[in-house]
């Protein structure tokens, strides 16, 4: 095997464990957390809230749409910047576009044209 199997299944991990698992445990955690040192401990939250679950469920139900409303925002207004920031120190990109402006102006090796055509290909097809 070589040493991108590995890279690959590092990269694995590192998504599954911090998009979905640890965003699981932090919920979690933190719902636990928060009745224990604030429900608990304000008699008036906790005839309002006298069971986790109870707790839990409200705070789902307020914290999903919020959730939801602050993930657009984040799509309209600043995916777009954040794209172009990975575009302007991406390498890839730098060497794509530089080998498409050689091409219109005539500058272009055939062996770059078919190196970026091999890279688009793997790429296309799943498998950089």
């Amino acid at each position: 095997m070589d040493s991108s199997f590995f890279r690959r299944r590092w990269f694995d991990f590192r998504q599954g464990h911090s998009l979905y698992l640890i965003f699981l445990l932090s919920f979690a955690n933190f719902l636990l957390i928060f009745h224990r040192l604030l429900i608990e401990r304000v008699p008036l939250l906790e005839k309002i809230f006298p069971d986790l679950w109870i707790f839990s469920l409200v705070f789902i139900l307020i914290y999903i749409p919020v959730a939801i409303a602050v993930g657009a925002w984040h799509r309209k207004t600043q995916l777009k910047t954040e794209a172009d920031v990975v575009f302007q120190q991406s390498p890839l990109f730098s060497k794509i576009f530089g080998v498409i402006i050689d091409i219109q102006t005539g500058k272009a090796k055939e062996e770059e044209i078919e190196e970026i055509r091999k890279l688009l290909r793997k790429i296309s097809e799943g498998k950089f």
